[in-house]
């Protein structure tokens, strides 16, 4: 295995990445950086999320800088707020041993003024999301590029996926010629293969691990539940399988910490992560997490980017993505090595369409499995201290000496009472909580039917759609929002050939690439109804005053 030395990382980048922890290039690494070291060319690079493709393109980019030219020589596109952050921390961390080069991160949410004054005091290299990006470059025309030496489209099939083409290829026309583009993505769709014909020439094509590595040695369970049992679902599922190692993905931020909270109450090694986090106490936990001094990490899908833990037993869905995609990431961390892994699915019978999209793409069904009752949880955790009471390793050596106080002690207890005795220690908490519980009934069909409306809010939904285009109303069905979401109406669907893609690209251009998490999105033959995070409910409305969608 080569070094970083030896792939031609020179010594004050060398000393930073030590004292990171970097022992030895990741295969993305091994073949891009020298790739980007001898010669300016364009790459296509396909690997999964957590293989170092941040190290991949930020080493040798922060090697190239002419420190002494203060135009900006490097763009890097992200596709999030939190991502754009965290890959900016990265570089700086990388180039804390190199005096004098400047890193900015442009995004949207935050001061416009005081990005643009960091910028033109000379950043070598900017990190931005296309919304905000664009809007500098080509609306305020604050930003100029024309010097730039190298494009870095970091989780290219992400930025599509939300609905950042136009602004793409707004930002890329604005590039010179010279430039050399690097795309990194997890998948090659389409538009991707569009991007590589119009903005690269002759690219270099490095592939790392097969796509979906995981799926041939993953287990795809699905738990169905009322949603109101969520959580309750996702302790029993975990109390189910006692060794368990893994990620519980949440949709946001706040359920995220709010899992995590619940867990570590119960009891559970837990903690979460998530974007809020300071850079330190980020690596806090992710190192806690890799020495599995936590068990159970709950994330958002951004946050656990760059999160590499091989030996992963179990993926956990809170909630299912909206994208098919993003669960075969997700469930490509376990299953590996060899091993085997499982992925559970927490889902309600209203999300039969996405689990039916996700079976397509993985090419295998769910096994539909009921939440374990109480009982069975009992037997599997009983069995597991039976288990590792057997195959404990007892150094005699060590222990014989302290052992007549011990027979002294226990002299009045028969073998079986011992045996009780010893079991209960570890036991009894499962007991006290579970022979209370009631079983988590898988929900019927007519359990989740939603409340049919009225002739009078028919005919008032109608009459909206009638009146004019692309017009708007928070109005929903209250009983089936997701707790944290608003719900919309939109008087676009089947009919205007609206597909889930293009309203989620519709929402992010709304609100200029503001991050915010969709949620449901259902469309019907006339009008449609989607989900986004109640924060942002005044952006939505505002921004949708003046979009249109073009039929095709």
């Amino acid at each position: 295995m080569a070094t970083f030395e030896e792939i031609g990382i020179e010594s004050e980048l060398l000393e930073s990445i030590n004292e990171l922890g970097f022992e030895n290039p990741m295969p993305i690494q091994e073949k891009v950086i020298p790739v980007l070291l001898k010669q300016k060319k364009d790459i296509i690079a396909l690997a999964q999320t957590g293989t170092g493709k941040t190290a991949a393109f930020g080493l040798p980019l922060i090697q190239l800088i002419d420190l002494q030219y203060k135009r900006t020589q490097a763009l890097i596109l992200s596709p999030t707020r939190e991502l754009c952050l965290q890959i900016t921390n990265d570089l700086k961390n990388f180039a804390k041993h190199i005096r004098g080069l400047n890193v900015v991160a442009v995004y949207g949410g935050a001061d416009i003024d005081r990005q643009v004054r960091a910028v033109n005091k000379g950043a070598h290299i900017i990190v931005a999301t296309p919304g905000r990006m664009d809007d500098l470059l080509n609306k305020r025309k604050k930003i100029d590029i024309s010097a730039i030496e190298t494009v870095v489209l970091d989780e290219a099939d992400e930025m599509l996926t939300m609905g950042f083409k136009d602004e793409l290829d707004a930002i890329l026309e604005q590039t010179p010629e010279t430039k050399n583009t690097l795309l990194f993505s997890a998948t090659m769709p389409p538009e991707i293969k569009r991007i590589t014909k119009n903005y690269m020439t002759d690219p270099l094509e490095i592939s790392v691990g097969e796509r979906n590595v995981g799926a041939e040695h993953v287990d795809h369970i699905c738990y169905q539940v009322h949603e109101k049992n969520r959580y309750l679902a996702l302790k029993r599922i975990v109390d189910y399988f006692p060794n368990i190692y893994g990620i519980i993905f949440c949709r946001t931020r706040e359920e995220t910490k709010q899992v995590a909270k619940k867990l570590m109450h119960d009891g559970y090694n837990a903690d979460a992560l998530h974007g809020d986090l300071s850079q330190a106490q980020r690596e806090s936990v992710m190192q806690k997490f890799r020495i599995k001094n936590l068990h159970l990490l709950t994330a958002t899908d951004v946050a656990a980017r760059g999160l590499d833990v091989k030996d992963l037993t179990h993926i956990i869905n809170y909630n299912l993505p909206d994208e098919a995609l993003i669960y075969i990431h997700r469930s490509g961390r376990t299953g590996r090595a060899g091993q085997r892994g499982i992925s559970i699915i927490i889902s309600n019978l209203r999300e039969k369409l996405k689990i039916s999209k996700i079976e397509r793409l993985l090419r295998k069904k769910f096994a539909i499995h009921p939440v374990p009752t109480g009982r069975a949880i009992c037997e599997k955790q009983l069995l597991n201290i039976v288990d590792r009471l057997e195959k404990i390793e007892v150094d005699h050596d060590e222990i014989d000496s302290f052992l007549p106080a011990v027979y002294e002690k226990l002299e009045s207890l028969n073998k079986e009472e011992l045996i009780k005795h010893f079991v209960a220690l570890e036991f009894n908490h499962f007991l006290d909580y579970y022979k209370r519980a009631d079983d988590l009934l898988t929900p019927k069909k007519s359990d989740e039917e939603k409340p049919k409306r009225s002739r009078k809010s028919e005919r008032s939904d109608n009459r909206l759609d009638r009146r004019s285009s692309n017009r708007m109303d928070s109005r929903s069905r209250r009983s089936t929002v997701e707790e944290g979401f608003t719900r919309f109406y939109i008087n676009l669907g089947e009919k205007d050939k609206i597909k889930p893609l293009d309203l989620i690209g519709l929402i992010n251009r709304s609100t200029r690439g503001s991050n915010l998490n969709i949620g449901k999105i259902d469309i019907l033959r006339n009008f449609s109804f989607f989900e986004v995070d109640e924060s942002y409910t005044d952006d939505v409305l505002n921004g949708f005053k003046n979009i249109k969608f073009n039929k095709t």
